[in-house]
């Protein structure tokens, strides 16, 4: 829903005052959204171990009824695609009638419906060859994508770099396509991308998903995604769901998407984990379960492996904007962060941006131990899209520490790990360095944090 004062804001922002240029929105041409027989909405997920595996989904017109995979490890040689094995799609179909595309619950007659019938087909390559570029396509059998390459994850621990953005939400094709074209030119050799919710504005809008493909392009086909729901990926679908005040997940969402399915039973696929070189990586949904959650929490964190742990999901445990606040998360969830040193959390919702920390957990400080630099878990809220909020005063209700505050800015970040550190990098949709910050790994298993904010802006 795009309200008065989210609207205000972006037109205040693009506006020369002097000149009073008022904002046009561009308009599509009829059908711009509808698929075809070609595929479309290409999408690259981690669904099992990402050093063997990954999964592709795509979308086609209700009239492909197949479709399948080819992989090959990639070489320079293009003679590559002769050895490309074939693996036969899982196709499902998409038909219902007057959903709710546009939702206003504060205007109900501006609601609109919609109806969609399509297929979106998924393949997941397995047996693959860590550390390994390879080459896939998608089609029917005779009409192809072009060829895409990827590569594999290192079996074992090994460096790495990933970009991670908050909502795009609001002005899709229109903002935020610059924003993760920025991203993706900064950082080329990053590993995969973390979406923080609210990736669309209205849940069960096709028009909004493939302003999200659009937009993203290229690199939703070559760089994995790891995605959470944020709360406007929950709408009513139907009529009913409006008078009952029932608000359901974008029913694209698990058929668009295939991501890993070790999360809490009911919410698959939005609530997961995954293990990537190092580091355990934790996807939570915000806008439902959250105590279930939290038991789930316990249990994967009790056998925790790895040497970095980092979680992400769309409400902040520390709200950042005015009149905010998830004081359940904060509840169930964050005494968990503390108590096994989740060492930074990526967030959206609250259109600004804001990061900050809390002390360590009692448990994990020595005796007598110099805590003048220790950290406990960094806590991020970020914003990717073209919509802005304005910044809460402070973190003292929260007995938290704000370091750095952002306004009216699309930003990404770039978060690299190399054995005990991780270096945290914010850039503007225009290329500046806005913030950062080292997080250090030390022998006594509590964290050193470095700052760098003065290497900024």
């Amino acid at each position: 829903m795009r309200t008065f004062f989210s609207l205000f804001i972006l037109v205040c922002t693009l506006t020369d005052i002097s000149a009073q240029r008022k904002y046009v929105k561009p308009e599509f041409v009829k059908n711009w959204s509808k698929p075809g027989k070609h595929p479309d909405h290409i999408v690259l997920n981690f669904s099992e171990d990402p050093a063997t595996s990954i999964s592709v989904t795509w979308r086609t017109s209700k009239d492909v009824k197949s479709g399948y995979g080819e992989i090959a490890k990639a070489h320079a040689n293009p003679a590559f695609i002769s050895r490309a094995e074939t693996i036969e799609a899982i196709t499902e179909t998409i038909n219902y009638s007057n959903v709710v595309s546009e939702y206003d619950r504060d205007n109900p007659k501006s609601n609109k419906f919609i109806t969609l019938n399509h297929n979106y087909h998924s393949v997941t390559f397995k047996d693959l060859e860590p550390n390994t570029v390879y080459g896939y396509r998608v089609g029917d059998g005779e009409i192809w994508s072009e060829w895409i390459q990827f590569k594999t994850a290192h079996k074992e621990n090994a460096p790495f770099s990933f970009l991670y953005v908050g909502d795009a939400q609001n002005y899709i094709l229109e903002l935020w396509s610059r924003l993760i074209r920025e991203g993706y030119r900064k950082a080329p050799d990053a590993s995969f991308i973390i979406h923080a919710g609210d990736l669309i504005n209205d849940a069960h809008d096709e028009h909004q998903w493939h302003e999200w493909f659009m937009a993203g392009g290229y690199i939703h086909r070559t760089l994995p995604s790891l995605m959470v729901p944020g709360n406007h990926e929950y709408n009513p679908f139907v009529q009913q769901d409006i008078d009952e005040s029932i608000k359901r997940l974008s029913v694209q969402w698990n058929k668009q998407f295939t991501l890993p399915n070790n999360g809490v039973r009911g919410i698959q696929e939005t609530n997961y984990y995954i293990d990537y070189q190092g580091v355990r990586f934790l996807a939570l949904n915000s806008n439902m379960m959250i105590e279930e959650q939290a038991k789930w929490l316990e249990q994967v964190l009790q056998n925790n492996p790895n040497k970095w742990t980092i979680a992400t999901f769309h409400h902040p445990i520390f709200s950042a904007s005015t009149g905010r606040d998830n004081e359940e998360l904060r509840t169930q969830w964050k005494p968990l962060f503390d108590k096994y040193g989740i060492d930074i959390v990526l967030q959206g919702h609250d259109h600004t941006y804001t990061r900050g920390r809390v002390k360590p957990y009692e448990q994990n400080l020595l005796s007598g131990q110099n805590v003048k630099d220790a950290t406990g878990t960094v806590y991020v809220v970020s914003v990717s899209g073209g919509k802005m909020y304005r910044v809460k005063p402070g973190w003292e209700q929260y007995e938290a520490l704000r370091d750095k505050v952002g306004r009216n800015k699309q930003l990404f970040q770039v978060l690299s790990i190399d054995g005990d550190v991780l270096s945290y990098k914010s850039y503007t949709a225009t290329g500046e360095l806005f913030d950062a910050f080292d997080i250090v790994k030390n022998n006594d298993g509590v964290n050193t944090f470095v700052e760098r904010k003065n290497e900024a802006l």
